[in-house]
């Protein structure tokens, strides 16, 4: 189908013509049809069929007609994609936003817009704010909606979908999903049409590639009985990767831990710098150099990631910031950096293609049961990255073979077999206390009757039958009852604490542990460690790993602070969990001490993104600390209050005064004080010319500091 034959608005057209968009490929003038008319849809095609095209579609149809539309997303990062995609059509009229942070926010200037791209994390939330203008919704996409599977992510997007259908009703859903064995399953849930195709732009072409010492050499063997001899270098991902680049290719090679990807990366970063000529060589250099001037504190992780860079190469896992990850995509789209080496995050829908996708791992760590299979979906899912349309002929996922045995179980397992069902995790413990509570505080089930009609209307209840968890719902029911979170004495209604809970958007279980700090805190003076270790122990803190080398030294730290710590001290098995909340509280509390971030990165082995990560969890649960002590009238808060700017600026108390001005960071208010303006009166009393010659403030910045101490 011809993109001028749609039946959609002409200025529509024009855009996707705009950006070369002439003809639909089959699954998409399959899907088309349904969405045009207001139809739900359940799309499953595989990576790069173009499924987010389709569903831009059907969602400014809809706003030009007068709707308003949620685009959910798993990603913060894919968010942004998404937007950033979504904005083109703004010459429309439309408006466009995106709402991703704040959990506790409503955000009532998200109702101006037409299109909110968000989180389903944040979708949730708004839910739980019962945001009006969610009544007003007329469609709602789930991108990668195969994530329901997901133990971490699926059941918050179940929950959302579900409580979507019961606010609107004639709600048009466009749900986007890889290739899975039971996506019509998913659409019956969803009373929707389904389109399913294996159809691609680019083929791909599976292959297996076998290090043989004999006369055949190293090969990879593809399933369309071709065969490519590879070059031996020594080191069969080395090779394998060369190989590629020297065909003007790209790569991405998937490893299942990070120190891998690190180490890896070097390696190929040093291999690749003997092709590179003169001008590659500059470029690169140039690149290192860019990368290096946007860290924020200059550490050994960003120096390591420069030097891959200026091999043509880049490292990408949870280590890297915000600003690392954005430069690392933009050059490899660019082209400029030829190969990633990436833990499987990468592959949850960012849109990275490269020619040759390489799998080195096909098992990771679980902590429960050590090395286990990666599923199939997800091995899938990193493949589908291969080929680049308008660059490649076919793109090329590769799996790695120690000996013939395993090419055998490869071919078998992930090329030959089918892709896993997704399956609803709703029934996980946690899960179902943080939504059950949530249930009932926004008023979908007034009683223990109409909650068992919500859960009932579930994909979990779509797959299984409710009362195979009646029994765990019943107990997270006594549970919430019996820690005054809601009340069963007439239905069933949240308490006060239980509102506040669901509003903060944290597990009960975290509310439950920070009010008992809270109350053990009255009787204790002041201790930052003590709250901190408070705000660790909740299971919305992905708390560090004991290292070997960290016991002696933690263990210190417990004991010249034994009398600080506001919760019960385990033991047995649980004191190495005690030891881990510990670790990581003291990472934030060396943050709120301006320790240099390089330190930080030695002392506990993490990357900047680590400490970004951990800090902005524990200012989100300090925040929510805070707000239940001033729930339960605490004197705590008013400490609380102040934990809040430390933990979130990384400051000491002495520059909380600075950093309550907008646009004064911990760098920019450590430098305000040392120059002698220690508080806002000595700004005020000083001139502008004499603020601006302060290191790192500038004229731009001074101007603004004065605007805001005249206010």
């Amino acid at each position: 189908m011809k993109t001028d034959e749609l039946p959609i608005d002409k200025r529509m057209i024009e855009i996707l013509q705009g950006q070369g968009i002439q003809e639909l490929y089959p699954p998409q003038a399959d899907a088309i049809g349904h969405v045009v008319e207001g139809r739900s849809l359940v799309l499953a095609v595989p990576t790069a069929s173009g499924k987010s095209l389709v569903a831009y579609i059907g969602v400014i149809r809809s706003v030009l007609q007068g709707g308003k539309a949620l685009y959910i997303v798993p990603l913060k990062a894919l968010a942004n994609e998404k937007y950033d995609e979504l904005k083109a059509f703004e010459v429309l009229g439309i408006r466009v936003g995106m709402a991703t942070g704040d959990f506790d926010d409503p955000d009532p200037s998200l109702e101006r817009l037409d299109i909110v791209v968000a989180t389903s994390e944040k979708a949730d939330s708004l839910l739980r704010h019962r945001t009006r203008w969610l009544d007003k919704m007329t469609v709602v996409v789930a991108d990668e909606v195969h994530l329901l599977n997901d133990p971490n992510r699926g059941p918050t997007l179940e929950v959302t979908l579900t409580k979507m259908k019961l606010v609107n009703p004639e709600l048009q859903i466009i749900a986007l999903s890889a290739t899975i064995s039971n996506s019509l399953d998913l659409s019956i849930w969803l009373d929707a049409a389904h389109v399913a195709s294996d159809w691609r732009p680019v083929d791909l072409k599976y292959g297996i590639y076998l290090e043989d010492k004999n006369s055949d050499g190293n090969r990879i063997e593809f399933l369309d009985n071709t065969i490519r001899p590879i070059m031996d270098r020594k080191h069969n991902i080395v090779s394998l990767v060369l190989d590629t680049i020297e065909d003007e290719g790209q790569c991405l090679v998937f490893v299942n831990t990070r120190r891998s990807t690190e180490s890896l990366a070097e390696r190929l970063g040093k291999a690749n710098t003997k092709l590179l000529d003169e001008k590659e060589a500059v470029k690169l250099k140039s690149l290192a150099d860019q990368l290096s001037k946007k860290e924020e504190e200059p550490t050994s992780f960003g120096a390591r990631l420069g030097r891959c860079v200026e091999g043509g190469i880049a490292f990408h896992n949870a280590g890297l910031t915000n600003i690392q990850r954005k430069f690392i995509e933009k050059n490899f789209r660019e082209r400029n950096i030829k190969c990633i080496v990436a833990t499987p995050t990468l592959a949850a829908g960012i849109n990275l293609p490269a020619r040759r996708v390489i799998v080195r791992d096909l098992t990771r760590f679980d902590a429960n049961y050590g090395n286990v299979p990666i599923p199939v979906l997800e091995i899938r899912q990193m493949c589908g990255r291969a080929g680049r349309p308008q660059f490649d002929p076919h793109g090329e996922g590769i799996l790695i073979a120690k000996d013939e045995y395993q090419r055998r179980k490869i071919l078998e397992n992930y090329i030959l077999g089918d892709v896993e069902a997704v399956s609803s995790k709703l029934g996980n413990e946690s899960a179902l206390r943080m939504h059950i509570l949530a249930t009932i505080a926004t008023g979908f089930a007034v009683d223990e009757e109409e909650l068992m009609e919500f859960m009932g209307g579930t994909f979990f209840a779509h797959q299984s039958e409710i009362w195979s968890i009646e029994s765990k719902i019943m107990e997270i029911l006594e549970f919430l009852e019996k820690e005054e979170l809601i009340r069963t004495d007439d239905g069933l209604k949240t308490t006060l604490f239980g509102k506040r809970t669901s509003d903060l958007y944290i597990d009960p279980l975290s509310a439950v542990q920070l009010r008992n700090a809270i109350e053990a805190g009255e009787d204790k003076t002041k201790s930052i460690l003590g709250i901190l270790q408070a705000v660790c122990s909740t299971p919305d803190m992905y708390t560090l790993y004991m290292r070997k080398k960290d016991y002696d030294w933690v263990e210190k730290m417990v004991e010249e602070n034994m009398d600080d710590f506001l919760l019960p001290i385990p033991d047995g098995i649980e004191f190495d969990f005690f030891l881990g909340e510990v670790k990581t509280a003291l990472l934030i509390n060396d943050w709120m001490e301006e320790v240099e971030e390089n330190d930080i990165v030695l002392k506990y082995n993490v990357g900047p993104g680590d400490i970004r990560n951990r800090v902005d969890t524990a200012e989100w649960l300090t925040y929510s600390m805070r707000e239940i002590a001033r729930l339960f009238g605490s004197r705590m808060t008013e400490d609380l209050n102040e934990m809040v700017l430390r933990v979130k600026s990384g400051i000491k108390e002495e520059l909380v005064p600075l950093v309550k001005l907008r646009g004064i960071g911990r760098k920019r208010a450590r430098s305000l004080f040392r120059a002698g303006y220690k508080d806002i009166s000595a700004i005020q009393r000083a001139t502008l010319k004499d603020i601006s010659k302060v290191p790192m403030i500038g004229d731009i910045t001074a101007k603004s500091i004065k605007d805001q101490v005249k206010e």
